[in-house]
């Protein structure tokens, strides 16, 4: 069996980031972009697929390892009979370089030591060409293909079949720096950090960052942690957010549900902008505003659900091959077809989002407001068609439910951006259309005789999606259609106490097999119980979700209950952000919320629910 998912740390750079396992190994390392091709792939097959291991010799040594104080730097502590040690792994913040750096501190006694380094190009595809380039004093291993350069630096490596291993032994008091730094082989070779600089620089970033955040006064801790992994999901070039760090972790082990999350999808990008709006990030919001300005610029016909971290539109979905797969789960996938899938919702996350960063100061330029007019135009070309809803069903297209509520939401947006806001558009149009998906939901979408909201027209089925219909503001979240709606998720997506986001057992989404059940929608489930007068139920599942987070404060995309793993790709954008949402619903109905936290909430408090 390969490590659990939960048994990973994650480090970044805001460029990419790695996966550090409890055994001291670096199983997945993409460079230099997130959605690069892996340098280690371990994670996904086994070690000849790529890792880094650093480590005592002594298999039996046991290990501690946290975070330093608000930052991505991870301290291992391990302990033999003979001593202790202290290993710092961090992907340090530079100029645009790409880098790890591995410090081994001798702490008490004597410990020897073992790194072994696997480079495996091209997701374990190309095997590289190694050759030593250092010196005695300062030794240097270089690792070559095609397009692809590395060099380790700090301790001399030495050929052991397919990979390069050295041993040695640090007493207390000693500190040996390794370091392995990216580079394109047609450029020079990148000079060593400095790395007493390059660690108290990257920590000083981290933590000047995460002190601007406006704290809920609740689950403050779980909050500044989630906010800090959306923010090392940001590519600080782009802007771009991406789903998640990895490919193809499975949502069932063993199962073929394995997606690549290393894209920017609109709606995951959308709701983790308004949690960083909502928690004092207004920067990030106005380098997240103008990426999505420059992707979905052009014909809104051409819209996608998601893209490249700088826009990119191809995201062809192919099978890699060279890697067998997390446990066997098969196949491993690059690229993700859900790319060419028309999702409505997308058009109502963007316009929520830019509705909610108008009320933050960032006010819309000419470009930005005629772009949202021009998108409201293209919803109303499309307003009757099907779609592949927000779970990106591989089925067929259907009336999703909660597709049509963000269609609304979008209309709702635009209306009130010209009442309120004084922007220029056809509010009176908008406003019809509005009011016409308000009635086809209730005709369609609404099963009198369930009391509840329905995954499509003309289904039986609920979905987990169908919670976002009160945050949304379509319906009050105390609504008798909004609490039968509730009963019913209940009755039937209830899985060991969390929420599934729909049955797979009806087979509607095309594909074969289970998944386990979907942190981001429990999370909706507290904010929902939170803001309905159910908080000690709000409270307590609060508490339950959160002890499923590693001892790092991480989560997947998924729990399995019965075996306690994570499942999914991970960390997961979705989950730490509904993780954020959750909290803020517990601190308002608390009554402790933050004053910019209370005026949001007010702000969609305005908005009006359709007609019974």
């Amino acid at each position: 069996m390969p490590q659990p998912i939960e048994g990973y740390a994650v480090i970044g750079d805001c460029r990419t980031a790695a996966l550090v396992g409890v055994d001291g190994s670096i199983d997945w390392l993409c460079l230099p972009r997130f959605d690069s091709a892996s340098v280690f792939g371990a994670i996904l097959g086994g070690a000849d697929h790529g890792g880094w291991i650093l480590r005592p010799t002594d298999a039996a040594a046991t290990m501690m390892r946290a975070y330093a104080r608000d930052t991505f730097t991870l301290v291992t502590r391990w302990t033999t009979p003979d001593g202790e040690v202290e290993v710092t792994d961090l992907m340090p913040r530079t100029d645009g370089r790409s880098d790890v750096i591995r410090r081994v501190r001798g702490i008490r006694g004597r410990v020897p030591m073992r790194q072994s380094l696997r480079v495996r190009f091209d997701y374990a595809a190309s095997l590289p060409w190694m050759r030593q380039v250092g010196t005695a004093e300062a030794p240097a291993l270089l690792a070559v293909a095609g397009p692809d350069a590395l060099v380790v630096r700090g301790a001399e490596l030495e050929a052991h079949g397919h990979s390069h291993v050295a041993d040695f032994t640090l007493d207390a008091g000693e500190t040996l720096d390794l370091q392995l730094s990216w580079f394109a082989p047609h450029e020079q070779m990148p000079a060593p950090l400095d790395v007493d600089e390059a660690i108290a620089g990257t920590e000083r970033w981290w933590r000047s960052w995460v002190s601007g955040c406006l704290e809920p006064g609740a689950y403050d801790d779980a909050v500044r942690r989630s906010l800090l992994v959306l923010r090392l999901l940001t590519h600080e070039d782009t802007g771009g957010i991406v789903a998640a760090a990895t490919t193809s972790l499975p949502e069932e082990l063993g199962g073929s549900r394995n997606w690549d999350y290393r894209y920017v999808w609109l709606r995951d990008a959308a709701l983790t902008l308004e949690a960083l709006m909502h928690h004092g990030y207004t920067r990030e919001a106005q380098a997240w505003r103008q990426w999505l300005l420059r992707a979905i610029a052009g014909d809104p016909a051409d819209v996608q659900i998601m893209y490249g971290l700088a826009g990119e539109r191809r995201l062809p979905e192919w099978e890699v091959s060279s890697l067998p797969g997390y446990g066997g789960s098969s196949p491993v996938r690059a690229g993700n077809a859900a790319s060419e899938q028309y999702q409505a919702d997308v058009f109502g996350e963007v316009m929520i989002a830019l509705d909610a960063a108008r009320h933050v100061g960032l006010d819309d330029d000419d470009f930005s407001w005629s772009l949202q007019v021009a998108l409201l135009g293209q919803v109303e070309h499309s307003l009757d068609r099907p779609d592949s809803g927000i779970w990106e069903i591989r089925g067929d297209e259907r009336h999703f439910t909660h597709s049509r509520a963000m269609l609304w939401a979008a209309f709702d947006r635009g209306v009130c951006a010209v009442e309120h806001e004084g922007r220029p558009g056809p509010a009176e149009r908008w406003r019809k259309l509005r009011d016409r998906l308000a009635s086809e939901i209730e005709q369609t979408g609404f099963d009198a005789e369930l009391g509840s909201y329905v995954q499509f027209a003309g289904a039986r089925e609920v979905d987990a999606a169908l919670l976002q219909l009160a945050q949304i503001g379509y319906v009050a979240y105390d609504d008798p259609r909004m609490l039968g709606t509730v009963a019913r998720i209940e009755q039937t997506l209830l899985r060991d106490g969390l929420v599934r986001r729909y049955r797979t057992e009806t087979d509607v989404d095309g594909v074969p097999g289970d998944e386990n059940a979907f942190l981001a929608c429990s999370f909706w489930l507290v904010e929902q119980y939170a803001h309905s007068g159910r908080l000690p139920e709000a409270e307590s599942l609060m508490e339950r979700l959160l002890g499923f987070r590693n001892e790092l404060g991480l989560l997947s995309e998924e729990f399995d209950v019965r075996h306690r793993r994570h499942a999914g790709n991970t960390p997961q954008a979705l989950s730490h952000l509904a993780l954020v949402r959750a909290a803020d619903a517990i601190a308002h109905a608390r009554g402790v919320v933050a004053e910019s936290a209370r005026a949001s909430i007010a702000r969609s408090s305005r908005r009006m629910a359709p007609a019974r």
